[in-house]
């Protein structure tokens, strides 16, 4: 092909038709720029494809996160419900004074001591976000989402920071006041196993009664019998904005 346009060009000037000779090579050149138009344009079009492969890379890993997030949440609101549903009835026997006859129930209260967060795996959106493929979502409804749903998460952190801090607070007070031993055997350990043992049963019953009639392990179960109502209620906002990112992002991918 070259070598024809070449030809055409030596024939040209050697038959003195230089105008005819100007127009082609016009010609020529604006073929060329067609050329590397259509060839920049081509390039253009890879680079923008392997750019929204890359970001669908990156809201995919989103995507899974945010699933797995919403499934530690499910785990954590049933727990958080039900030893709130316990705390209250507790509440309600300490104020009703039937705190002997209710001792079992006291005993199951002690799961408010336990330290539980929510733990999120942000490293999608980390990774997303120092990336230079956040410029296209920057703005846009998942970025608010996003960023709605990453201050929640901050929000249940300080939340559950602030009641963990007070349970332990509380629990190393107790543990300077009393000898728990027995009152974790009579906690945990089943019972059938207790009546064989040198301590007397009435033993363990006493002192477990005296350490849920403590002031400290009150204060646990009071908090816990309305704080677990406002974390619970943070877990539901969560999981909300949660599926919202999920069903933007499916949006944008698919």
């Amino acid at each position: 092909m070259i070598r024809i346009f070449k030809n055409i060009k030596v024939d040209l000037l050697s038959k003195g038709k230089t105008n005819q000779y100007l127009k082609y090579a016009i010609g020529e050149i604006v073929l060329v720029v067609i050329g590397i138009l259509i060839a920049l344009q081509i390039n253009n079009w890879n680079q923008t494809r392997k750019d929204t492969e890359a970001l669908k890379e990156y809201l995919g890993k989103i995507k899974s996160h945010t699933l797995m997030d919403i499934q530690w949440l499910d785990t954590l609101t049933v727990y958080r419900t039900e030893m709130g549903r316990k705390c209250k009835m507790a509440r309600e026997s300490i104020l009703d004074k039937t705190e002997k006859q209710n001792l079992p129930l006291f005993m199951s209260c002690g799961g408010a001591f336990m330290d539980y967060y929510f733990k999120p795996n942000t490293s999608g959106y980390e990774a997303l976000k120092t990336s230079k493929y956040f410029g296209k979502i920057n703005n846009t409804h998942l970025d608010s989402l996003l960023t709605t749903y990453y201050r929640l998460v901050d929000d249940i952190a300080q939340t559950e920071n602030s009641y963990n801090d007070y349970v332990n607070s509380q629990e190393n007070y107790l543990s300077t006041q009393f000898d728990r031993s027995l009152i974790l055997a009579y906690a945990f350990l089943p019972q059938d196993s207790l009546k064989i043992r040198a301590t007397p049963q009435a033993r363990y019953y006493e002192d477990f009664a005296k350490y849920t009639a403590s002031p400290p392990y009150r204060n646990v179960i009071g908090l816990a019998a309305f704080q677990f109502d406002a974390i619970v209620y943070q877990y539901g906002e969560l999981k909300k904005i949660g599926r919202e990112v999920i069903k933007e992002i499916n949006v944008i991918t698919e």
